[in-house]
C-alpha cells in the first residue's frame, strides 16, 4: 500500500471512513473491517466524536487493540453530540479531545480536526487550544473540515508560528466537483494543505453496485436516504453521469470503483481517499482499487463528469 505525506504523518492512500461503526456495524463487524484494513496495508482511520452516537471511536479503539501503533487515527470535534457538547471554544476543544482519547483508549490522536466552522469563536482561539494539545503530546497534527478558501486563509494567518491545519475535508468525487469551482483545491496547493475528500464514492453511486434503472440494493446507504436527499443523489443528472461512467468503465475494463479512487488520487494535493466499508470484503476491494490512470483516461473522466 502506497503512503503519502500529510503534515508529519505518512497515511495510506486508501483510508477507512468509520461513520458506519456503532450505527450500521456492531463491534464484531467493526473489528472485521478494521483487521481486514490493517492486513491489507490500510493504516488511516477517520472517525469523529459524533459518529455512531460516540460509539464509533470506542469501537475503533477496541478493534485496533494491541495493533494501535499500526494505525493513524484521525478524529473530529465540533458538531453537536447533544445540546451541551458542541462548538470550537478553547474549553470545549480540550474537553472533547479528552473524551475522544478516553473512548479510543489511546494517549494521542494522530490528526485532530475541527468538524465544522464555529462562527461564534475566533479561529485564533480554537487554534490556541489545539496548540496546547499538540504541545502536551495529545495531538500530533491538526486539520479541519467544511472550510471555505477565505476560512482556510484566515486560519493560516491566525496560526502564526504555531501548529496550522495540515488537512481539510470537503466533499469531492467524480460526481461532485465543487472544490474545483470554489477554489479550495487550489488553495490547498498554495497553502500546502492536504485535501481529504468525503463522500468519495458519492454515497455508493461509484461502487458499481448501483446501476441506473435497476432497484437500489436494500442494504445500501442510498436505500435508507430521506426523500429530500434522494432527489439529489438519485436524480436524473447524477444517474445520467453514472450510466456514462459505467459504460466507459466497461469499455476499458476497469471497475468504476477503481476509477473513482484513482481519479481522486491523481490529484497531488490528495494524500488519501477515505471510504466506508460494511464488511471485510468491501474493505479489501477498496484497498485493491487504486491504480495509475493514463492522462487520456483522466481527461475522458473529466469530460463525462464536469
Amino acid at each position: 500500500m502506497e503512503t503519502r505525506a500529510l503534515g508529519s504523518l505518512q497515511v495510506s492512500v486508501v483510508g477507512v471512513g468509520c461513520n458506519n461503526f456503532g450505527s450500521r456495524l456492531d463491534q464484531a463487524s467493526t473489528t472485521n473491517v478494521v483487521l481486514a484494513a490493517l492486513d491489507a496495508g490500510v493504516t488511516f482511520f477517520d472517525t469523529a466524536d459524533i459518529y455512531g452516537a460516540t460509539q464509533s471511536e470506542a469501537m475503533l479503539g477496541v478493534a485496533l487493540g494491541a495493533r494501535r501503533d499500526e494505525a493513524i487515527i484521525a478524529s473530529k470535534f465540533g458538531m453537536p453530540i447533544d445540546d451541551a457538547h458542541f462548538g470550537a471554544s478553547p474549553t470545549y476543544v480540550k474537553s472533547a479531545c479528552e473524551d475522544s482519547l478516553r473512548r479510543l483508549g489511546t494517549d494521542h490522536l494522530d490528526l485532530y480536526q475541527l468538524h465544522y466552522p464555529d462562527d461564534t469563536v475566533p479561529i485564533a482561539d480554537t487554534l490556541g487550544a489545539l496548540r496546547e494539545l499538540v504541545d502536551a503530546g495529545k495531538v500530533r497534527e491538526i486539520g479541519c473540515s467544511n472550510l471555505s478558501v477565505a476560512q482556510l486563509n484566515e486560519a493560516k494567518t491566525a496560526a502564526g508560528d504555531g501548529p496550522a491545519f495540515v488537512s481539510v475535508q470537503n466533499q469531492y468525487s467524480l460526481l461532485e466537483r465543487e472544490p474545483e469551482r470554489d477554489g479550495v483545491l487550489a488553495a490547498c496547493s498554495a497553502l500546502e494543505i492536504g485535501f481529504l475528500p468525503f463522500y468519495p464514492l458519492a454515497n455508493g453511486l461509484l461502487t458499481g453496485k448501483v446501476r441506473p434503472g435497476e432497484p437500489i440494493p436494500q442494504e445500501s446507504r442510498l436505500a435508507k436516504m430521506t426523500p429530500e436527499r434522494s432527489v439529489h443523489w438519485l436524480g436524473d443528472e447524477l444517474q445520467t453521469k453514472v450510466a456514462a461512467l459505467l459504460d466507459y468503465a466497461e469499455s476499458i475494463d476497469v471497475p468504476i470503483l477503481s476509477l473513482a479512487f484513482s481519479w481522486l488520487l491523481s490529484h497531488a494535493v490528495i494524500p488519501s481517499v477515505i471510504a466506508g466499508a460494511s464488511n471485510a470484503d468491501q474493505m479489501r476491494a477498496n484497498a485493491n482499487a487504486v491504480r495509475t490512470l493514463s492522462p487520456d483516461v483522466i481527461a475522458r473522466l473529466n469530460e463525462l463528469t464536469s
